[in-house]
């Protein structure tokens, strides 16, 4: 039997809905499947490239940071890590890290030296920042969900709800933005710095917010009905959602398919390489990359 691409299976994917080839063939290329770089960990999250568009992705279980380059492929960044988690650069090339092994923010400056951001709000700590997203002038959005983690001495969620968090530009300021979510998890927003997304992965639900300018959020809309434990936004808007493979919806919460990885779960993805048109995944055990059509944004 003559095997079947992925542009042959698509439009059978999730529970027999049908997605239209003109909508994913605008973003990937006929025949086009995901390339394993790398399958050596125990479970991947937190991707984010550099200005250089080198890949930093994490291996919590490992307490480790590594990092893939076209030129030197993987090597690791940082052993232990504080349990990081989900990973952002910042405009001046530091690494922003979810050190959920006591429940910080961490900033990792190129000579890996840390500053460790406050980690308590209303006097208690977070319950685990997950993920985080960093907007044009240095605010930094990020999620806190609760994940009983085996390195912890505590069993209780130590916040009140799990919930979405704004730090200030100047770092001083912790300041709860959204409360009303089940588990959100992943989070981006858009390069302009006017919207953001949170997949409420306990809800099933990815919404969208306008973000004011004091960085409290508002106008509040449902997305699309599924969540996700990472995501990602490309430059034309479209919004890639993780799980079972990767799912892209374009700017509007329609759906346009899916990218199927063979593993049984995928956490995150981002864009990289020189020209930005790489989308990496980090899928459990290992670290897949797919070329696209379309160029990804640096968030």
């Amino acid at each position: 039997m003559r095997a079947l691409t992925l542009s042959a299976i698509l439009p059978f994917l999730f529970f027999g809905h049908s997605f239209s080839q003109d909508k994913i063939g605008k973003i990937l290329a006929p025949g086009t499947n995901p390339e394993k770089l790398a399958a050596v960990f125990e479970f991947t999250e937190g991707p984010s490239a550099d200005s250089n568009g080198n890949i930093y992705f994490t291996d919590q279980p490992n307490d480790r940071i590594l990092m893939w380059s076209e030129s030197d492929g993987l090597k690791t960044f940082m052993q232990p890590s504080g349990r990081s988690n989900g990973l952002a650069f910042d405009k001046n090339g530091n690494l922003w890290a979810c050190a959920d092994e006591k429940n910080e923010l961490w900033i990792i400056k190129p000579d890996k030296s840390i500053t460790v951001i406050s980690s308590k709000y209303n006097d208690k700590i977070l319950n685990g920042p997950n993920d985080l997203w960093i907007t044009p002038d240095g605010g930094v959005y990020f999620t806190d969900p609760f994940y009983k983690r085996p390195w912890w001495g505590h069993t209780d969620v130590p916040q009140d709800c799990q919930a979405v968090y704004y730090l200030t530009p100047d770092h001083s300021k912790i300041i709860r933005v959204a409360a009303d979510l089940v588990q959100p998890n992943g989070i981006v927003g858009t390069p302009d710095g006017k919207k953001l997304f949170i997949a409420d992965i306990g809800g099933n639900t990815t919404w969208s917010y306008s973000i004011r300018k004091d960085g409290s959020l508002g106008d509040k809309k449902l997305f699309c009905k599924m969540g996700s434990d990472g995501m990602t936004i490309d430059s034309k808007g479209n919004i890639y959602l993780t799980g079972k493979g990767v799912t892209i919806f374009d700017k509007n919460g329609n759906k346009m398919g899916n990218i199927a990885v063979p593993e049984n779960w995928t956490a995150n993805v981002c864009f990289g390489g020189t020209d930005l048109k790489s989308l990496f995944i980090t899928a459990s055990k290992g670290l897949y990359r797919i070329k696209l059509k379309v160029k990804g944004t640096g968030g």
